[in-house]
């Protein structure tokens, strides 16, 4: 099965290079207001092949068969407008019915880490973590359904100077006590607790230096304070684990890959860079000069690896990070969906890994690191999403006001229900609509949250796509039918038909770009664009009460189709669909 597109660029590239031997052309192909598609090249090849835009077109049509798929006529100055039929339109989405992968292509198996989310063990997450959380996960199971071989990386802040002084904090309330037990359910408060011990001045200080001392010991893996770490650790999952059961997420314990995994690396890392000639001391620090990255005054800029306390920083742990998904996970390719204002970082620690050699293999083939850059989540004057006391907005509390205002929405709307199912719909829209917001614009750019905006029925919001689903499955409740039966034949005969056909045969191309280029906004936009599609379709071309019983099987198969692809689409997304809202 084929989209449009991709069997008429083929085509018309066949053609231009029949008819002037050049392989490989664009075919520059455009929506058009006369047809399915304008492809423009001609009106760009001229001046090379010495002919005239019209005479050009021309000859590309004069080598172009379309006989099975459409019709094409040469327009304008140069111009070819091509029509698909109708019968290569059934057929295909034939094909799409009866294809388990709804088009979706299976693409060279690549290995690809993937890291995201890193929040950090003792702390909230805070809105700041929703992006990087929500778009990783939808890269990974959009990369999955491509057949990749993807490895989920939780890089989580477990390591460094301020588990000392939490360490210390947890040994003295002890492992059962209500201050222990915050780790799970509020980690602010039991950082704050440590830190006010850690500041105070009634002891002397004293406190402090056991926490620094604490420091020493986990650094040199003292067995008992490991296992406190440890029991922290185990802690900070449980409420790792509500945060990702709540969002849908598909992270686990067997994600998890945080900064203590790369400790004994460290030096490794220093020794290597030294031994390469690519770190020297600088101000008592070992330092990395990467190749093209200066200060304001044009002065190399450094990457601190050791620090003059011989201690290490994130730059280190980057490294040892990235060495390892190379060297030891077979990366092919690695994402990092952080922080937009880690650019620089990134850029210099992938270019100092480039300059030590850990990103070629033997074979001379590359492994490719890309940042996946994250952009901010604004309140309504545009600045940091904060509460009003200036802290960072705590995730779960902005979870739970998504929920419970989809609550009150589905409460009002459906009475009917029970209050379990009231709930459980509530649930899926309230999450649906907070992830949608976010996948719907590029990753990298910022977004205003507006919870009322989100959750609205109409435009582009998440609750939109859902109504839709549900509104299918509700059709066919109405016809007694399963959507999985309804197979036949698609006559497209109406406008609206033609268009929602079409859109549909665009969903597997549309997966393989949001893959390729790591971008799920478009897979959001293109199942909004389904969506009214099938709006149009369904207030045109009455289903259920259609005109004959072949004409209702015909559109009861186009209907059943649109369900698949918005199901699949959304599932990629990491949002449910509601049976009824």
């Amino acid at each position: 099965m084929l989209d449009a597109a991709s069997v008429l660029s083929d085509r018309v590239s066949a053609a231009i290079e029949a008819a002037f031997g050049l392989a490989g052309e664009d075919p520059v192909l455009r929506p058009s207001q006369f047809a399915d598609t304008q492809a423009n090249a001609a009106l760009a090849l001229a001046k090379r092949i010495g002919k005239n835009p019209r005479d050009a077109a021309a000859a590309i049509n004069d080598h172009l068969d379309l006989s099975d798929v459409g019709t094409v006529e040469v327009s304008g100055p140069g111009f070819l407008n091509i029509t698909v039929g109708p019968e290569w339109i059934s057929g295909q989405i034939a094909a799409l019915l009866a294809d388990d992968r709804l088009g979706v292509p299976l693409q060279e198996r690549r290995t690809i880490p993937v890291d995201y989310s890193a929040p950090n063990v003792a702390k909230e997450m805070h809105v700041g973590h929703l992006r990087t959380t929500i778009v990783g996960d939808a890269l990974v199971r959009t990369l999955e359904a491509l057949g990749h071989h993807v490895i989920r990386q939780n890089h989580i802040g477990d390591w460094g100077t301020p588990f000392g002084m939490l360490i210390e904090h947890y040994l003295e309330v002890g492992a059962d006590s209500a201050e222990a037990a915050l780790l799970a359910t509020d980690p602010n408060a039991f950082y704050q607790a440590a830190r006010a011990k850690f500041d105070g001045a009634d002891d002397g200080g004293a406190w402090a230096v056991r926490a620094r001392e604490r420091v020493v010991q986990l650094q040199a893996k003292e067995p008992a304070t490991i296992e406190i770490w440890h029991a922290m650790i185990e802690r900070s999952k449980d409420y790792f684990h509500r945060i990702y059961d709540a969002l849908d997420v598909t992270l686990t314990d067997a994600d998890l890959a945080g900064e203590s995994t790369y400790d004994p690396m460290l030096a490794d890392v220093c020794t290597e860079l030294e031994d390469l000639g690519l770190a020297v001391v600088s101000e008592g620090a070992l330092c990395v000069f990467p190749e093209g990255f200066t200060g304001r005054e044009g002065t190399p800029l450094p990457l601190i690896v050791r620090k003059s306390d011989g201690g290490y920083g994130y730059a280190t742990t980057d490294l040892a990070t990235i060495r390892h998904r190379a060297r030891t996970l077979g990366a092919d390719e690695i994402l990092y969906v952080v922080g937009a204002s880690q650019a620089l970082h990134f850029r210099m620690i992938f270019a100092t890994a480039r300059a030590a050699g850990w990103l070629t293999r033997e074979d001379g083939t590359e492994v490719v690191p890309v940042h996946v850059q994250i952009g901010s989540v604004l309140g309504e004057d545009g600045k940091i999403l904060r509460t009003r006391s200036g802290a960072p907005l705590r995730l779960s509390w902005l979870l739970e006001e998504a929920v419970e205002k989809a609550g009150a929405a589905v409460a009002e709307s459906r009475p009917d229900l029970s209050a379990d199912e009231r709930a459980d719909i509530a649930r899926q829209v309230g999450i649906g609509a907070v992830k949608y917001a976010d996948l719907s614009v590029a990753h990298d750019t910022d977004y205003i949250f507006d919870l009322d905006r989100m959750l609205a029925l109409t435009g582009s919001t998440g609750p939109y796509l859902q109504y839709a689903t549900a509104r299918i499955r509700s059709i066919f409740r109405k016809a007694g039918v399963e959507p999985a039966t309804a197979r036949e034949t698609v006559a497209v005969v109406e406008p609206t038909e033609r268009t929602l056909a079409l859109a549909l045969l665009r969903y597997g191309a549309t997966v393989a770009e949001v893959g390729d280029a790591r971008v799920p906004h478009r897979l959001a936009g293109y199942l909004f664009e389904l969506a009214q599609a099938f709006t149009s379709f369904y207030d045109a071309c009455p289903v259920l009460t259609a005109p004959d019983a072949a004409t209702r099987s015909s559109r009861l198969a186009l209907t059943a189709a649109t369900l698949a692809v918005l199901e699949h689409g959304l599932d990629l997304l990491g949002m449910r669909s509601p049976e009824q809202m």
